[in-house]
C-alpha cells in the first residue's frame, strides 16, 4: 500500500470512485428490498418510535392472533366429521357367511341363512365402524352420514353412540334365541373374519369443510377510515393501536410493486447512500488531503462505513433485537483515535445518515447516536492512555441513556420509566460492553491499516528505553537537541492546528542514525574534529549517512511509518553546504556533482514533517550566534526558513504561507527566552565615576 500523494490526482480519485461504488453495491445487496414502506419496530405498551402515521387509504383492523386461534381451536373441536355409509357391504357380508354355511354341507345350518341374513342388515343399518376409527371420534357427539342412493347424496347427522363398533358385532348377532343356539357351530366356520366396517370417514370432504369454516372466522374487528390518524410520535402504543399498525403491515406486506417501481425504489436508495459517501469524500479531499497519502488510509475511511451499517442490516434482518445494541460510536473513536475530531464527527455523522436511510429509524435513533458520538470525541480529545477507552465507554453509555431519558419524559410526561420502558435502557447497557470492545480494536487496526494513534507516540516518547536510551548514552549533544527540537516543533504544530504530539515524537527520533558515528556531528564534538582528517566528500557521506543509518535503526526497533518518513524527510533533498561550498572552493576548476553532496530525501509532504525541518535547521544553527539579540535571533530565522521556502522543500507539504509565518513567530519567541534575549540598557554620562558606582553598574549589566 504505497504513498499516494506523489501520484496524479486522477489516480486518486478513480481509486476514491471505485471504493464509492464497491461500498454502496455491498450495502445494496442486503437494503430491505420490499414493496412499499417499512415500518420502523414497535413493540406494545411502549411509545411510537416513528413520526405521525396518517392512513393514504381505507383499510379493516386485524381481529388479534389469539381470538382468531381460540376461535380456530372451537371449530376444530366442535367439527363433526363426514363419513360414507357403503349401503352393499351388510349384503356382501351376509352373501359372503350364507356361502360359508352352504359349503359346510351342515343341514341344520341351512335353516339359519334367513335368520343372519336379517340381524346383518338391521345391525349395519345403523353404521359399523372400525374400532381406530371409532377412538379417533373420542370427544365427538355427532358426525355426519353420507348416504348415496342413486345419483343422490344425502347428508344425515347421526349420534356417535349409535354406532356399532366392529368388535361389537359378532356378540350381537346372536341376540336372536334360534342363532344363539347355533353360536358354536357358526363360530366353527369363522364367520367372524367376513364382518368388515360399512363407514369410512370422507378426508378430503372433512378437510374441504373444514378449511371453509375456518376461513369464515371474522379475521377484522373495525376499520381505518382514509385519512385517520393512525399514530402520534411518542404516543404509547395501546392494544387498538398495535392492531392497527399490524393492520397497515399486513397490508404493506401484501402489496406487490410493478417491477418499475421496485428497481426506483431501489436505485433511490443506491444513489442516496452514493450521495452520502460522496459527500464525505469530498470533505476528505477538501479539508484533509493529508489522510489520503495511502491506500490503506482510504480503505479504513470506506470500511468504517460499509461494516457497521452491513452490520446493523444483518442485525435487523436475522434478530429482533433493537437496533441500539450495536455500537455505532466505535467508528468515531477510532476516526478520533487515528485523525482528528472534526473528521471523527463528520464520519460519524455520515455513518448514521446511511443506517438511517437503510432501516427507516426514527429521530430518537439519530439524537441518541450523535450525542453518544459526540461525547466519545470530547473525551479522547486529549487520550493519553488506552485505559481511557473505558471512561470514554462509560461516558457515550450514559450520554446516549440519558437522550433517551429525556426524550420519554417529552413523550410519556413521567419521571420514573414503566417496566417495559426501563427495561430498553439494558440496550444502552450492553451498548456500552460493547463499545470497550475499542480496546482491541485499536490495537488491530493500528497493524492492519498502518496507523500510529497518538498513545502510541506517547509510548514510544519514552527515553528511558529502545533507541533513545542508547541515544542519550552515545550521543548526548544530539539527545538534547532532538529535545529542544521536539519542544519547539511542539509549540509552532499547536500555534497551526498540526498534531503536536506527532512532531515531538517525530523530533525524537529524527537523529537517531547519528548513533553510528556521534563524533562526526558538532553537538557531540568536545574539541577535536575528526573531519579535519578527511576529505570533504568523504566528510558529507558520513554526515548524510545518518539519514539511512537511521532508516536502518527505525527498522530494526519496529518503528512505525510516520516516524521514518521524520527520519527521511526531515532534510529533504537539501545539499550539505557547508561541504559543498568548501569542496568547491578547494576545485575552483571542477564542475562538481552536486548529488554527492545531496540527502536521499524525499521532501517533507505533510506540515508536521515541514514544521521539524525548519525547527531541525534552526535549533541546530541558532548554537552558532555570537550574540543572542532579538535581531540576531530574528534574522537567522527568517534567513533559514525563507531560504527553504525558496529552495522548494515546503512543496509538497499542505502548509500555507500562514502557518510559515506563525512558525517564525513561535521560533523567535522561544529561542529568545531559551538564550535569555534582553534590551539594552542606555548608558549614563558621568563625569566622575566612584569604585561605588562602577560596581553598581557592573552589576545592573550582568543581570
Amino acid at each position: 500500500m504505497g504513498i499516494l500523494n506523489n501520484g496524479s490526482k486522477r489516480q486518486l480519485y478513480f481509486i476514491q470512485f471505485l471504493l464509492i461504488l464497491a461500498v454502496t453495491y455491498i450495502l445494496y445487496l442486503f437494503l430491505p428490498q420490499k414493496g412499499g414502506a417499512v415500518l420502523p419496530k414497535y413493540e406494545l405498551g411502549k411509545p411510537w418510535p416513528g413520526s405521525m402515521l396518517i392512513a393514504d387509504e381505507r383499510f379493516d383492523i386485524l381481529k388479534p392472533y389469539r381470538e382468531v386461534e381460540a376461535d380456530s381451536m372451537r371449530i376444530v373441536k366442535e367439527f363433526r366429521p363426514y363419513y360414507n355409509l357403503n349401503q352393499n357391504t351388510a349384503t356382501e357380508v351376509a352373501d359372503n357367511i350364507a356361502k360359508a354355511i352352504r359349503e359346510s354341507e351342515k343341514e341344520e345350518l341351512q335353516q339359519l341363512i334367513g335368520p343372519l341374513n336379517r340381524s346383518i342388515h338391521s345391525l349395519y343399518s345403523k353404521g359399523v365402524i372400525s374400532d381406530d376409527e371409532k377412538a379417533k371420534l373420542q370427544g365427538n357427539t355427532e358426525i355426519r352420514i353420507i348416504k348415496t342412493i342413486g345419483n343422490t347424496k344425502s347428508v344425515l347427522p347421526i349420534d356417535v353412540n349409535s354406532l356399532w363398533v366392529l368388535s361389537q358385532i359378532y356378540g350381537n348377532l346372536f341376540i336372536d334365541e334360534e342363532l344363539k343356539k347355533y353360536q358354536s357351530a357358526l363360530k366353527s366356520l369363522g364367520i367372524e373374519e367376513y364382518l368388515v366396517p360399512n363407514m369410512e370417514q370422507d378426508i378430503e370432504k372433512c378437510q374441504a369443510e373444514l378449511k371453509d369454516e375456518l376461513d369464515a372466522i371474522p379475521r377484522y374487528f373495525g376499520e381505518v377510515a382514509k385519512g385517520e390518524k393512525i399514530i402520534d410520535y411518542g404516543q404509547i402504543i395501546d392494544e387498538n393501536s398495535y392492531w392497527k399498525l399490524k393492520s397497515l403491515e399486513e397490508k404493506i406486506k401484501g402489496e406487490e410493486l410493478v417491477e418499475k417501481q421496485v428497481k426506483a425504489k431501489q436505485l433511490g436508495q443506491a444513489l442516496l447512500i452514493m450521495l452520502f459517501l460522496i459527500l464525505l469524500t469530498d470533505y476528505i479531499n477538501m479539508f484533509k488531503p493529508e489522510y489520503t497519502l495511502k491506500l490503506r488510509h482510504l480503505l479504513f475511511f470506506y470500511s468504517m462505513l460499509l461494516i457497521f451499517p452491513l452490520i446493523a442490516l444483518l442485525f435487523n434482518r436475522f434478530t429482533t433485537l433493537s437496533i441500539y445494541i450495536v455500537p455505532f460510536v466505535i467508528v468515531p473513536i477510532m476516526m478520533r483515535v487515528f485523525f482528528d475530531s472534526r473528521t471523527a464527527f463528520i464520519t460519524h455523522v455520515i455513518l448514521l445518515a446511511i443506517v438511517t436511510v437503510a432501516l427507516t429509524l426514527p429521530s430518537e435513533f439519530l439524537a441518541t447516536q450523535l450525542v453518544g458520538g459526540m461525547v466519545a470525541i470530547y473525551s479522547l480529545k486529549d487520550m493519553s492512555s488506552r485505559s481511557q477507552l473505558l471512561k470514554t465507554a462509560i461516558l457515550a453509555t450514559v450520554g446516549m441513556t440519558l437522550i433517551y431519558y429525556l426524550e420519554q419524559l417529552i413523550q410519556i410526561f413521567r419521571f420514573i420509566p414503566t417496566r417495559r420502558t426501563a427495561e430498553f435502557y439494558l440496550y444502552f447497557v450492553f451498548n456500552g460492553i460493547l463499545l470497550l470492545l475499542a480496546y482491541p480494536l485499536m490495537s488491530l487496526v493500528e497493524k492492519v491499516f498502518d496507523f500510529t494513534s497518538s498513545v502510541t507516540l506517547i509510548e514510544l516518547s519514552n527515553t528511558n528505553k529502545g533507541i533513545l536510551r542508547r541515544l542519550s548514552e552515545v550521543a548526548p549533544g544530539t539527545f538534547s537537541h532532538s529535545i529542544s527540537v521536539g519542544n519547539l516543533a511542539a509549540e509552532i504544530a499547536n500555534r497551526i492546528g498540526a498534531d503536536a504530539q506527532l512532531v515531538r515524537t517525530g523530533a525524537l527520533y529524527h537523529d537517531i542514525g547519528k548513533v553510528t558515528n556521534p563524533v562526526f556531528f558538532t553537538e557531540n564534538q568536545t574539541g577535536v574534529n575528526p573531519h579535519e582528517q578527511i576529505s570533504e566528500k568523504e566528510s558529507a557521506s558520513i554526515i548524510i549517512s545518518h539519514v539511512l543509518d537511521g532508516q536502518k535503526l527505525a527498522e530494526q526497533y519496529n518503528l512505525p511509518d510516520v516516524l521514518k518518513n521524520f527520519i527521511l524527510t526531515h532534510h529533504g533533498l537539501g545539499v550539505t553546504k557547508y561541504f559543498y561550498i568548501k569542496y568547491q572552493n578547494a576545485h575552483p576548476e571542477e564542475i562538481v556533482d552536486k548529488s554527492t553532496f545531496m540527502y536521499p530525501g524525499p521532501n517533507p509532504f505533510t506540515r508536521e514533517q515541514a514544521i521539524l525541518m525548519m525547527t531541525d535547521s534552526v535549533e541546530a544553527a541558532s548554537h552558532s550566534l555570537s550574540e543572542y539579540t532579538e535581531e540576531n535571533i530574528s534574522k537567522l530565522v527568517n534567513n533559514i526558513i525563507d531560504s527553504q521556502v525558496n529552495e522548494g522543500y515546503f512543496a509538497d507539504s499542505p502548509l500555507t504561507f500562514r502557518d510559515i509565518t506563525q512558525a517564525k513567530q513561535v521560533l523567535i519567541e522561544k529561542l529568545k527566552a531559551m538564550y535569555h534575549t534582553r534590551i539594552r540598557y542606555p548608558e549614563a554620562h558621568k563625569k566622575k565615576e566612584t569604585p561605588a558606582t562602577d560596581n553598581a553598574e557592573q552589576e545592573e549589566k550582568t543581570e
